[in-house]
Formats: structure tokens, C-alpha cells, sequence
């Protein structure tokens, strides 16, 4: 199946072997687990809860969204606008430059289009409908921020992707020149050819793999974008470190901040942030405007779908947070900040289903590690 994607080899398993992250024959976190991370007690999720959700996981009507192409065809006034459209996938404007993050249009965040996690409701803009794009970022090969169908229409496209060591090979494989593809192991830097931009590939706490046998095999990391004027981080998937700080000394101050939310479970924080670590990390990355990403389109894992958005609602004010909320494709301009505006409760739920037993789940049913 041409979506799992490929095998790096040759030159670029080299380089990927000469990585000091590099161990024993796949990608490693280095930093150590934060005490508190891992509830060893709670019971872990079960395949069946993800693969058919039911109750609160899931909105019981589409989410509000806006059309932002009308939008778009105006300059940011402040230089620097992002606009969520699901999930992790955000087009950031900056400097008159757009960078998309984790692009996914595709309906399942799966190998497979009859089965897995399905998205809540379309992207608000077609993917055919979407501005020239400078530049692309991808944070891992997991199927929520790397979606075949997606990249192979990138593919049709005049536009480079940065990545971390390793995924270059499935880009490479889905119709992605060669000469697009730029590969960076934490610390490293690209510079956009004939553009004043940068991006960082910096530290996260995750892991990889599309398959049952590759995992680890291609690098995580989160992203900076820099220009002249502005500075962005994007998380892509992570659990709290202690290195974000090192990020803040190395790479910041940032204008905006992009850090995953949801998809988090008490066995998984040391490779999901959740709400309340993702202000933590915040704090150790010195602030800066706060757009909660990794919400709201797939249910990956058993909480309630807006559990993201209301536990930061409680919790932003004690950080002293600037959060931003915006509906689907409303852009915002992180110096002009947001109203903010619980829109998500107009949103329908889901009619309740008996929940299931506490306790221990039958051999087999939990799941080996997170889907994303």
C-alpha cells in the first residue's frame, strides 16, 4: 500500500545513522522523562474506543468555520496572520511569505480510506483552492500530519518541504522531487532560497512510524519559523521537556506559539502535551500568543472532543496566557489578538453512549501506543 510510504537508504539512511540521536538502529528520545508524565495506574484506551467512537469524543454537528480566501487576498497589516484549518495543519503569513504546518486534506488520518480515525468534517478551504505556497513543514510521519493523498497533490506543485531526517523518503516516493526536499536533524537550519526565512528544527519528545515494523525510523521534531521580524514555534507532536527552555535561549522570543492540545491520555504524557502541559510548555518557552492546535477534527484518543478547548478556558487565565481561539479558517493576526469566544458550545454533541467498564481491559484490546 503506496500510503505507508518508504524506507530511507543510501545516502540518506547515512546521514540519518550519523545523527547522535541515532541508536542501535532507530530514532531516540534523548531527554529523560519528566516524573509525573505516566500514569502507570490508569487504565490504558482501547482500540475499539478510537476506531468507534461514540458519546462526547465526537461533535454531534460540523464545527463553525469560515472561508478565509477573501481574507487571504488581503496583506496582514501586522505582517504575521495564521489560519487554523484543522488539526495541526495551519497557514501562516509572515512577512509576505506562507508556510503551511502538517498539511492534511485527507477524510481518514489512516492508511486506509474505508477505515481509522475520520475527520469530523472537510478542511474549509479545497486543497486546489488554497494560495501559491512558499514553503511546506512537516513534523513527523504520523497519518494526522502526513497524509498521502495530501502530498501527492503538493506534489503537482513548485513548492519545498522541510522535514525531519527520514520522512524525505516517503515525499520522495509519493512524486516529491528530490531537489524539493530538505531533511534537518534537531539544531539544523534551511534558509528559503531567495526569501529572508528560516526554519529551526528543534527538539520534541514523540515517535514515528506508518507501519508495524518501522517504528522509529524517521525523526520528530518541532519547528521555528524566523524571518526578520517574526518569529513562530510550531510543537508538531510532543510531550513536555524541559529542553523547551533550551529552544527559548537558542531560537526565541516567539510572536506565536503553536502547541498540540488534544489527543492526550494520563499514560501518555511523556509524547502528548494535553492542555495543561502545553501552558507549562509555554511558560518554558517564554510565551508569546498561544494557538491551541491538535483539536477538534479527529478523535484519537477517549476524551471528550472540546475537553482541549474548556480545560484551557480554565486554565489560560492562571498562566496569564494570550490564547487564541479561532474558528475553523478564521485567520488571526497574533498582534492584534482575539476575542475569545467559546464558539465550540454551540457545537452539538453527540448522543451519549453507556460508558464503558473501569478497570483493566481484555488482553489484546489496549492500544501498544497512541495512533498519532
Amino acid at each position: 500500500m503506496k500510503s505507508f510510504g518508504k524506507r530511507a537508504n543510501g545516502l540518506r539512511l547515512e546521514r540519518m545513522q550519523d545523527s547522535p540521536l541515532w541508536v542501535g538502529g532507530a530514532f531516540r528520545n534523548v531527554h529523560p522523562i519528566l516524573p509525573g508524565l505516566r500514569d502507570t495506574q490508569a487504565p490504558r484506551p482501547a482500540l475499539r474506543d478510537i476506531l468507534r467512537p461514540s458519546g462526547r469524543l465526537l461533535p454531534g454537528a460540523p464545527l463553525p468555520s469560515m472561508d478565509p480566501l477573501d481574507a487571504w487576498r488581503r496583506t496582514p497589516g501586522s505582517g504575521l496572520r495564521a489560519t487554523w484549518l484543522g488539526h495541526s495543519t495551519v497557514l501562516i503569513e509572515i512577512d509576505g511569505l506562507r508556510v503551511l504546518t502538517d498539511p492534511v486534506w485527507g477524510p481518514r488520518a489512516s492508511p486506509s480510506r474505508l477505515m481509522g480515525p475520520k475527520r469530523f468534517q472537510p478542511v474549509p478551504v479545497r486543497l486546489s483552492a488554497m494560495p501559491p505556497l512558499d514553503l511546506v513543514l512537516i513534523s513527523h510521519d504520523h497519518y494526522d500530519h502526513l497524509d498521502y493523498p495530501t502530498i501527492r497533490a503538493l506534489a503537482r506543485q513548485d513548492v519545498p518541504f522541510v522535514t525531519p531526517l527520514g520522512v524525505g523518503a516517503h515525499l520522495e516516493a509519493w512524486g516529491v522531487p528530490a531537489a524539493r526536499i530538505t531533511e534537518l536533524d534537531w539544531w539544523q537550519t534551511y534558509t528559503l532560497p531567495h526569501a529572508d526565512l528560516a526554519v529551526h528544527a528543534a527538539p520534541s519528545q514523540h515517535f514515528s512510524g506508518r507501519g508495524f515494523k518501522d517504528r522509529n525510523a524517521t525523526l520528530w521534531a518541532s519547528l521555528v519559523i524566523e524571518s526578520p521580524r517574526h518569529r513562530v514555534f510550531f510543537s508538531g507532536d510532543t510531550g513536555l521537556t524541559t529542553e523547551y527552555a533550551a529552544i527559548r535561549e537558542r531560537l526565541g522570543p516567539f510572536d506565536l506559539v503553536m502547541l498540540e492540545v488534544g489527543a492526550f491520555h494520563p499514560t501518555w504524557g511523556d509524547i502528548h502535551l494535553g492542555p495543561g502541559n502545553a501552558l507549562k510548555a509555554l511558560d518554558l518557552l517564554g510565551g508569546g500568543a498561544f494557538l491551541p492546535v491538535h483539536w477538534g477534527t479527529f478523535n484519537l484518543a477517549v476524551h471528550d472532543w472540546d475537553e482541549p478547548a474548556e480545560t484551557l478556558l480554565q486554565l489560560a487565565p492562571r498562566h496569564g496566557a494570550q490564547l487564541l481561539m479561532p474558528r475553523l479558517g478564521e485567520p488571526v493576526e497574533p498582534a492584534h489578538g482575539l476575542d475569545l469566544a467559546p464558539w465550540w458550545r454551540a457545537v452539538g454533541q453527540a448522543t451519549h453512549a453507556p460508558a464503558a467498564p473501569a478497570g483493566p481491559q481484555p488482553p489484546g484490546e489496549p492500544l501498544p501506543w497512541p495512533l498519532d
